[in-house]
């Protein structure tokens, strides 16, 4: 079964006023996402999600023009092979570094798709797991930079829908972050736990100032606080309390995640599978934060197609963490791309799909009435 042709999909909405949300990266004015469609010379198609890098007609491009090129004829069933090349001919030489990342992400978990329904079974089967609860937390563009009692009611409301953990965007300043964990806290019971993401907008002398307090909440970790590559800042940050650190999202490879998880300083590792090199470099680097006793909790991207691509990768590795469920208020790509890509039980978790491949049925009329908006997601 060979590769015979790769089309990326670059799709995009507006956030209608009113449903936008204010984090640490901006102000959400629409959403991206880059789909990739694989198909074989024997009539398989496999779906991918590859990560939108805020410009998703460039990445859309270096999928079209130059992965294409590499692996069209390649065994579509050879994953580990199609990676490698890309890697040696784009990635690890003279290529686009992060893009190129994204882009194969996206062609990788397609090509599991195909693989999947080329032996029909389920992702998570061909990784050694299976279908298993996982705790999720409610998180996706959401509970953001707004007045705190507005926010301790739209974190109700999560709880209410069975979430037991919720995730607050924080980066804004020390005071506003504090009160804004503390009017959660008092809204919510000590039986939820309450994560915070920094969105890599935190100085060393915020996370000093903000620790005490979220001491006290009972935060259960803290999210990159610092841009992928501050690496000291990291490690100094860990020595400032008890609240652990998480990072991983915006982390390449293994190779990046390698000195992550050496370092010490981060205690939940959060690789995106459209973003660090699709499902088998994830399930790589969930092998390698399992040698260090580190739980591995990704981070969703846009559409359905990385959400349930998570969840079968959380079924089959040893060191499952949190999913993160998405709560945007308005997200058409989490629930028309695929149909609904989860469904959260009363206990707070969610599981996967047990169909061939990734299990979903990709709505292209959806897909082609959502095409790339130009400009930017986050003003």
């Amino acid at each position: 079964m060979r590769i015979s042709a790769i089309r990326a999909v670059p799709v995009s909405f507006r956030v209608p006023e009113g449903k936008n949300v204010t984090l640490g990266i901006g102000r959400a004015v629409k959403r991206d996402a880059v789909l990739v469609r694989v198909e074989t010379d024997e009539g398989v198609v496999g779906w991918g999600e590859a990560h939108h890098g805020r410009c998703p007609g460039a990445i859309a491009k270096l999928i079209d023009t130059t992965l294409s090129e590499l692996v069209i004829g390649m065994d579509a069933l050879d994953v580990v092979g199609v990676w490698q090349k890309v890697y040696r001919m784009q990635l690890a030489s003279h290529g686009m570094g992060a893009a190129a990342a994204m882009a194969l992400s996206g062609l990788d978990i397609a090509l599991w798709d195909i693989r999947g329904k080329a032996f029909n079974a389920p992702i998570h089967r061909l990784l050694g797991g299976a279908p298993k609860k996982i705790k999720a937390y409610a998180g996706g563009i959401s509970l953001g930079w707004q007045d705190p009692a507005l926010l301790a009611d739209e974190a109700q409301s999560y709880v209410a829908q069975g979430y037991k953990a919720l995730k607050l965007r924080v980066g804004d300043t020390p005071r506003r972050d504090i009160a804004r964990v503390q009017a959660v806290r008092e809204a919510v019971s000590d039986e939820i736990d309450i994560l915070v993401d920094g969105n890599t907008g935190c100085s060393l002398d915020d996370v000093r100032r903000v620790m005490p307090a979220y001491e006290e909440a009972g935060v259960g970790w803290f999210e990159e606080p610092f841009p992928p590559h501050d690496y000291r800042a990291y490690m100094d940050a860990s020595r400032l309390g008890t609240t652990p650190l998480a990072a991983g999202e915006n982390h390449f490879t293994r190779f990046e995640f390698t000195r992550l998880l050496e370092d010490g300083a981060v205690s939940f590792a959060q690789p995106d599978l459209s973003k660090a090199g699709g499902i088998t470099e994830c399930h790589r680097i969930a092998t390698l934060a399992s040698a260090w006793k580190v739980s591995v909790n990704p981070h969703t991207s846009a559409t359905g197609i990385n959400m349930v691509a998570t969840l079968h990768l959380l079924c089959a590795v040893d060191n499952p963490g949190y999913f993160e469920g998405d709560v945007a208020h308005h997200n058409p790509f989490r629930d028309e791309v695929c149909g609904l890509p989860y469904k959260l039980d009363a206990d707070g978790t969610v599981t996967t799909r047990e169909g061939p491949g990734l299990g979903i049925e990709v709505d292209e009329a959806f897909i082609a009435a959502h095409p790339l908006i130009d400009g930017p997601c986050y003003v």
